[in-house]
C-alpha cells in the first residue's frame, strides 16, 4: 500500500522521486520500494524517516504498529504531520502511541497504482483544515478522496478499501463463465475486466443510479434479464453485501 501511494503521488505530480524516503525492516522490502520508486530513497530507520520527511505516511500492519510507536515516540520533531494507512486504528490510539495529534488518518486502495483510487479521510484534533486539503489533494490526484467522520472509517475499510479484491473475484468469474461458453481465457479475461470498467465509468460519469442504468441493459424476456435471475438465485448480492460487512467487523477488531 505504501507503493501504491508513493507512486500514485508521484505520477500525479504531487510529489518529486526524490522526495520519497522510506524505511521498512525488512530489506527486501524496502529494495522493492526503491525499485518500484526510481528516485526514491531508503533509510536505515523509522527515526531518520521522523526527522527529514516534512509528512510522515504510517503504513504498518496494525499489529506491528505498537513497535513503531515506540521507535516514534519522542523522536518527532513538533508539528510534523502524520498520515496513518494503518487499518482500523483510531486517532485516539494514533495520538497516545505517538505524541502528537496533528494525525489525518486514511483509508486508501490499491487501485490509486493506476490513478483510480478511492479513498476516505478523518482529522486529528490537532490536524488543520490545511492539513485535509493537503491530504486530500494528494489522495485526489490518484483517484477520488472523501472527508469523513472518523466512526466511518472502518466501513470504508469493508467497502473501498477491501473492495478491489471483491470486484477482481467478480472479474475472474466472469471471465471464467466466458470460458466456460467457449471463449479462449485471454478474450473472456479482457472482456470481463473492460465490461466492469466500463460498467463503473457509467455510473461514475453518468451519476443515474445502478438499478436504472441495470434496467436500461435488461430487456423483457431477454439475455441480460435471464442471467440477472440466475445472479439473485444464486446470492450475489448478499453475498456483496456480507463481504463488505465482514470486512468492516475485522477493522473494528483490529483497531481494538
Amino acid at each position: 500500500m505504501a507503493q501504491a501511494l508513493a507512486r500514485g503521488f508521484v505520477a500525479a505530480g504531487q510529489v518529486t522521486p526524490d522526495r520519497v524516503i522510506a524505511f521498512d525492516p525488512v530489506p527486501a522490502a524496502l529494495a522493492a520500494f526503491e525499485r518500484e520508486i526510481p528516485g526514491s530513497r531508503g533509510v536505515a530507520g523509522n527515526d531518520i524517516v521522523a526527522q527529514e520527511a516534512q509528512t510522515i505516511f504510517l503504513a504498518t500492519k496494525p499489529q506491528h504498529a505498537e513497535g513503531v510507536f515506540q521507535q516514534l515516540r519522542g523522536k518527532l520533531p513538533p508539528g510534523k504531520l502524520i498520515v496513518s494507512i494503518a487499518a482500523g486504528i483510531p486517532l485516539a490510539k494514533l495520538a497516545a502511541g505517538l505524541g502528537t495529534d496533528r494525525i489525518v488518518r486514511v483509508m486508501p486502495n490499491t487501485p490509486m497504482l493506476v490513478g483510480c483510487g478511492a479513498s476516505a479521510y478523518s482529522l486529528g484534533p490537532g490536524a488543520t483544515a490545511a492539513d485535509g486539503q493537503f491530504v486530500a489533494n494528494l489522495l485526489g490526484a490518484a483517484g477520488l478522496a472523501y472527508q469523513v467522520d472518523e466512526r466511518l472509517l472502518d466501513a470504508v475499510t469493508g467497502l473501498s478499501g477491501s473492495g478491489p479484491a471483491f470486484v477482481y473475484l467478480v472479474i475472474e468469474a466472469l471471465a471464467d463463465g466466458g470460458v466456460r461458453m467457449g471463449l479462449p481465457r485471454e478474450v473472456a479475461l479482457a472482456l470481463a475486466a473492460q465490461t466492469v470498467r466500463g460498467a463503473a465509468a457509467m455510473v461514475l460519469e453518468t451519476h443515474e443510479h445502478p438499478a436504472v442504468l441495470k434496467d436500461r441493459v435488461a430487456s423483457p424476456g431477454g439475455t441480460t434479464i435471464a442471467g440477472l435471475a440466475a445472479l439473485e438465485q444464486h446470492g450475489l448480492r448478499g453475498a456483496l453485501i456480507a463481504a463488505v460487512e465482514a470486512a468492516t467487523h475485522r477493522s473494528q477488531e483490529l483497531g481494538k
